[in-house]
């Protein structure tokens, strides 16, 4: 049979056509299987509704104890304040799928991720703006965070470190992995059990004007409770004498120095780093920068990421190299505020004077709230 150019031409192009398809089919679907598999990681690290239902009966007695450093704190909203988080939670939902989406490649192409105990911690405190923060720093990509407050160390301690890293989502070599639960920073029984998990673990707390915050938090309570009692009448033990409650948790919570004595016993102060509530709000660009300098990171999110939403009254996220519509926290923060007394605003401010100057001497800032 004599040797033809043209058949042997025919033969081997087809064969290199069908390999470059081939090629490109396994790599296409390769991608796709690693994406399935990113969000079934995910999904597996959302705590269970039904288990929290479950459980939170349990928890109830555990956490009323546990949230007190000052004696017996009254919480009006025992374990409805997850509820509130819980609410935002689902929200996260879309947005991690959007980190998902940005980071496929990069993740695809690292096969080293595993999940890790966090390094660095939002401690704290409730209403003061850990969400926001959360958000803003999920934004960064060497941060890889929780959305969902796992409630370790102060509600679920006895189900281990492994339980805990479980939580976490994968991270890559060089990725900081984090979470925030609000509630560590007055648990008595906490900064002891993260000093064990790792004494070298970075503490992030982001505080408030006391008053302001506590209002807030009665605000919230109110939303679920429409019949509790007045904001005044729980501020006080006694309204003609002006004796303070403190024992009521909105009180308490603001005691920020007591509570910061107890956490100076385990870490050294270059391990805290307190962020201004205040100016998470006017300048989250400015807060974000020293966020991102204490965790050791390069300064990614910038002005650039931040849209003020005057509705809200705080400022929305963006994506600076698309036109999308500005991502904004949910419908549970911003809540409008009630009337409070202002005799009751000026005893609390002078009741509360000594603890952030003592605050402002441990910290060695002044927030500013007096």
């Amino acid at each position: 049979m004599e040797y033809s150019p043209i058949l042997h031409s025919l033969h081997v192009v087809p064969s290199s056509h069908v390999k470059n398809k081939l090629f490109v089919f396994c790599i296409m679907l390769s991608l796709w299987v690693y994406m399935i598999y990113c969000c079934v990681g995910y999904c597996s690290t959302m705590p269970s509704l039904a288990h929290g239902s479950v459980n939170g009966h349990e928890n109830d007695a555990e956490v009323d104890i546990q949230e007190s450093s000052l004696g017996a704190s009254r919480d009006l909203l025992n374990n409805e304040n997850d509820l509130d988080s819980r609410g935002d939670e689902w929200d996260e939902i879309r947005s991690e799928a959007k980190v998902l989406d940005d980071n496929a490649m990069s993740s695809f192409l690292n096969e080293s991720e595993s999940k890790k105990l966090p390094q660095a911690i939002i401690i704290g405190v409730k209403k003061g703006g850990t969400r926001a923060l959360l958000e803003f720093l999920r934004l960064h990509p060497d941060i890889r965070a929780v959305g969902a407050e796992p409630h370790f160390f102060d509600r679920n301690y006895d189900k281990g470190l492994e339980w805990y890293r479980e939580l976490m989502p994968k991270s890559s070599e060089g990725q900081l992995t984090m979470e925030k639960t609000p509630s560590y920073y007055v648990t008595k029984e906490v900064p002891s059990r993260i000093y064990t998990m790792s004494k070298d673990t970075k503490l992030i707390v982001v505080v408030r004007d006391p008053v302001t915050r506590a209002i807030s938090d009665y605000t919230q309570t109110r939303s679920k409770k429409p019949d509790i009692p007045s904001f005044e009448s729980l501020t006080f033990k006694n309204i003609s004498a002006g004796l303070i409650d403190t024992t009521w948790s909105a009180v308490q919570i603001g005691m920020y120095a007591k509570h910061l004595e107890r956490w100076l016993q385990y870490f050294p102060m270059e391990q805290l780093l307190f962020v201004s509530g205040e100016r998470l709000i006017s300048d989250p660009a400015g807060e974000m920068a020293r966020v991102q300098d204490f965790l050791g990171l390069r300064r990614v999110v910038t002005e650039k990421h931040f849209h003020f939403n005057p509705a809200k009254g705080f400022p929305c996220l963006k994506r600076p190299e698309g036109n999308s519509k500005p991502h904004c926290l949910g419908k549970t923060k911003g809540r409008t505020h009630p009337n409070i007394d202002p005799e009751v605003v000026q005893r609390l401010r002078d009741f509360y004077k000594p603890f952030n100057s003592k605050f402002y001497q441990l910290t060695g800032h002044d927030f500013g709230w007096d």
